[in-house]
């Protein structure tokens, strides 16, 4: 299948595609040159972006990605090694979870704080003063 109909099918661009291929994400298994130097893609294309997409959904970044694809592609990794690499990602994910957790709590606040200076002046200066006696401590 020719570029715009694997983007297409992947809701992809045909640029990100052919940064893929550039990274080496995408090699001679997924894509075969024609006569006329137009790219050609199989069905391991679709295959393989679909895993790619699955990584990056779980927030790894392009290098972490290559790493896995390498390790995928050779089976570099034992079991026990890829329920660490889980493992550890699980927890790198639920630091983060905290941390947005924490803007929420921030934002919440920010929020509240803004409607009751248009209902009640007052009490959002109370508000405001209640913040910063609890910072100094």
């Amino acid at each position: 299948m020719k570029i715009q109909e694997l983007a297409d099918k992947m809701g992809l661009t045909a640029h990100t595609i052919r940064f893929y291929e550039k990274e080496g994400l995408l090699d001679s298994r997924h894509i075969h040159r024609e006569k006329n130097n137009y790219r050609n893609y199989s069905d391991e294309a679709i295959a393989r972006l679909k895993l790619i997409k699955k990584f990056q959904g779980i927030g790894c970044s392009l290098a972490e990605l290559k790493t896995i694809l390498q390790e995928h592609d050779s089976n570099a990794r034992t079991n026990q090694e890829i329920i660490e690499w889980i493992s550890q990602k699980m927890m790198e994910i639920e630091r983060k979870k905290d941390e947005y957790d924490q803007m929420l709590v921030t934002l919440n606040w920010m929020l509240d704080y803004r409607k009751t200076l248009i209902k009640d002046p007052i009490k959002a200066q109370a508000m405001l003063a209640e913040v910063y006696n609890t910072d100094a401590d």
